[in-house]
């Protein structure tokens, strides 16, 4: 299978455990599932937003189109758009004809890192978005894209273009690309340990016993 197929058959919280046990950051605290309602997992297309009034924007140094655009349309199976909105909640960073467009390509989902709009149309598209929360305040004049297929920053998590992310009812997680192979391995061990202590519950054995010390250090290296 590929690292795609892999990393979709897993969940978040056995990703986030494989990252713990190598001492990296990974989860993107503050993002849940708005729309969607279910897991998502690929590669990542990512977009930095700026303040509209900013230096940047002043300086000319910003995309001459509407944000989000240029990562929609290089999505597709097997990705999700990733966009920094570096937290901010009093004004959306997506909306819903980009919902649309990320549909039309096929992309997994969209994961953003503050407040999106639309969400009635991103519910009926059946598209998965992440995000802080949503508003219907637009973005138009207020916020403008720096870049699109860069490195950005969300929730504190150092995210480049490539690198895997998962996301669930648990939360969002990203992998960096040059150890998916590595953290793949460890939380496919961790599910299939955690698989076993369910037969084991369901067979009535006491949970003082299923979870036991081995429990606490179950992501210790071996």
């Amino acid at each position: 299978m590929s690292a795609f197929e892999r990393l979709a058959a897993l969940d978040a919280c056995a990703v986030s455990d494989a990252l713990d046990s190598l001492g990296l950051p990974g989860a993107a605290l503050g993002l849940h599932g708005i729309s969607g309602g279910r897991r998502i997992a690929g590669e990542t297309v990512t977009v930095d937003l700026v303040d509209a009034h900013s230096v940047e924007v002043r300086s000319g140094a910003v995309a001459p189109r509407h944000l989000c655009t240029a990562a929609v349309d290089a999505s597709g199976p097997g990705r999700v758009i990733v966009v920094a909105h570096h937290g901010r909640t009093h004004v959306a960073g997506w909306g819903g004809v980009l919902s649309a467009g990320a549909v039309a390509r096929g992309a997994e989902g969209v994961i953003v890192d503050g407040a999106v709009r639309d969400l009635d149309e991103a519910r009926e598209f059946d598209l998965a978005v992440y995000a802080a929360t949503s508003v219907p305040v637009t973005a138009r004049t207020r916020i403008s894209e720096r870049d699109w297929n860069v490195p950005v920053q969300i929730a504190g998590v150092a995210v480049d273009p490539g690198d895997y992310v998962i996301a669930d009812g648990s939360g969002v997680v990203f992998v960096p690309r040059n150890r998916i192979e590595e953290v793949l391995g460890i939380a496919e061990r961790i599910a299939d340990k955690e698989a076993q202590m369910l037969v084991r519950v369901r067979a009535g054995e006491s949970m003082a016993s299923v979870m036991s010390a081995d429990y606490e250090t179950m992501l210790n290296r071996e």
